[in-house]
This record gives structure tokens, sequence and C-alpha cells, in this order.
């Protein structure tokens, strides 16, 4: 390791990311499922878009609300993705500053968007299965425009602060970053100066954007459940809430690792180095990963435009 990397760095050009500490030895086994797991992604969010895209009868609020979603999975996955496999495949370990500021920013960005957009979808279910006669009337195109606008901008303004809070403080005692990928406390933590101002609007951003968003989301979901109980029929209860369970659990996929990194970069000093990068690395590439197939695959809709697809194309 070169000097630069432990003595004064108080503009470095470059930060050193380790990967999964611990498991070196093992990153070219651990990188065939984060491989898998992108491909999916890519081929399942793609999948999305071009059927939506051409479908006409698809160009209603729950497929705009799925496209938002794919566009944002596969940006996330993309910003993490090329560097964690450089790093595991060719030891490719340094990043440029910019480029480290770069991804941090589109991370916290589009994670943030991410979760808007759960909330968004969240309102979708409770006005089609609560009040399913004014689902038009109330998610009307206009309506979703200016929601995904909303979470856009959200995401966008929130966030944006996180590369210039990394750039103005020193860096005196080491660029190196044990993680795989550059994220806002794990970069600032290197600094020697006082980052309360970092931290503490981490944790202002965390309760504007995930406290809110998961709180609306439980308001929601525990609305659909009593509508659901209160079906008519058994196989509309079990159909529903079958739905609403999977769309709950990739949800809670997305939410659960997020706030157990996020969590543990402040307090969890005794949760094992490798443990915890591990599950930064699950909530930005397993949700991608699974959303095209229970919100896309599971709709009936989609699924047989799918399959015609793939049938005329092998007439």
């Amino acid at each position: 390791m070169s000097d630069s990397n432990t003595t004064d760095v108080t503009n470095p050009s470059t930060f050193i990311l380790l990967g999964i500490p611990g498991l070196e030895a093992a990153h070219v086994w651990i990188s065939i499922p984060f491989c898998t797991m992108y491909i999916i992604a890519l081929l399942g969010n793609f999948t999305i878009l071009f059927i939506v895209k051409r479908e006409t009868s698809l160009h209603e609020p729950m497929y705009y609300f799925l496209c938002m979603l794919a566009v944002t999975d596969l940006v996330l996955s993309t910003s993490i993705l090329p560097k964690t496999l450089s790093i595991f495949w060719f030891n490719s370990t340094e990043i440029d500053f910019s480029a480290c500021l770069t991804q941090l920013y589109f991370i916290h960005c589009f994670s943030a968007m991410e979760s808007g957009i759960f909330m968004a979808m969240a309102l979708d279910r409770y006005v089609a299965i609560c009040n399913p006669l004014r689902h038009s009337a109330i998610l009307t195109n206009p309506a979703v425009a200016k929601m995904g606008l909303a979470v856009v901008l959200r995401g966008g303004l929130l966030t944006l602060p996180y590369p210039f809070l990394v750039r103005r403080w020193p860096y005196c005692t080491t660029n190196i970053i044990p993680q795989s990928y550059c994220e806002h406390i794990a970069v600032v933590k290197l600094a020697c100066a006082d980052i309360r101002v970092s931290s503490y609007y981490g944790l202002f951003v965390l309760f504007s954007v995930t406290g809110v968003d998961l709180s609306f989301i439980a308001v929601s979901y525990t609305q659909i459940l009593w509508a659901i109980l209160h079906l008519p029929t058994k196989d509309a209860r079990i159909k529903t809430f079958g739905t609403c369970g999977s769309h709950l659990c990739v949800i809670l996929a997305f939410y659960i690792p997020g706030l157990f990194s996020f969590l543990t970069h402040r307090f969890g000093h005794n949760v094992p180095l490798h443990f915890h990068v591990l599950m930064a690395n699950v909530y930005l590439l397993v949700p991608p990963m699974l959303n095209p197939i229970i919100y896309g695959m599971r709709t009936k809709r989609i699924r047989d435009r799918v399959l015609q697809l793939f049938t005329h194309k092998g007439t």
C-alpha cells in the first residue's frame, strides 16, 4: 500500500475501496451471486420499460409507477455493481475523489427516490382496493406526474448537500474506505475533523425520507389489510392478500437492510464489518432484482404481454 494511504491526505485525489473486508479470498465467489442479481435486474427492469412503452393499454398510474421504479433500480444497481465487480475480479480498488462523490450522490439520491416511489405505489394500492370507484378520478395522469416530480425533487435536493459536506472535510489520516462503494457516512468518518454536521444531516434525511415514507406505507397497508378482511369471498381475500403480501416483502427487503446499514455506521460497533458491508450491498442489489419479478411478472397483464412477445417471436 502506498504511503499516501496513511499520511497527510488533506485533499485526496483517490480513495481506496476494500470490497468486503475479511472476505477478500472469497471475492471471486461472492461476485457470482452479485453478478447474477445484476443481470436479472437489468433484464427484468428493461423488460418492464419495454412492455409498458409498447402496450398503450398499460398506460395507467400503476404501470407509470412501475416504470419509475424500474429506472430507479437500473440507476441504483449500476451505480455500485460495475465498480464492485472490478474490485472483486481485478483488484481495482482505487476510485477518483470526484467519482466517489458522484457515486455517493447517485446512491443516496436514487435510494430516496425509490423510497418515495414505494410510498406512491402504496397510495395507488390503497385507492385501488379501498376506494376502487374513484381510483381513475383520484390518480389521474397529471396527479401521477406531479407525484413523480415531487419524488425526484425531494430525493435530488435533500441529498444534494452530501457531496459538498464530504468535500469540505480534511482527510489527514487515511483514504481507505472499508466498503465496496462510497457511502456518505463511511467517507466522512475518515475525516480528521468534527463531522457532527454530516452526521446530524444524515439523520435528518433519514427521518425526512425513510421515516415519513415508512409511516405512510404502514398506514396505507393497515387500511388495505382492513379492506381485504372485509372482502365478500374467501378467494378474493386470498388473492388480494397474496399480492399485497408479496409487495410488502419487497418493501421490507429494501428498508430493513438499508436501516441496518445506516444505524450500524453510527451505533453498531460490535457488528462484524464483513456482515455490515454485505448487508449494505443487499439493500442496493436485491430490490432491483425482485421488483420486476414481484411487481411485474406477478402482474397478470404484464406477464401476458411478455408471454405474447416471446410466443410471437418463436412462431
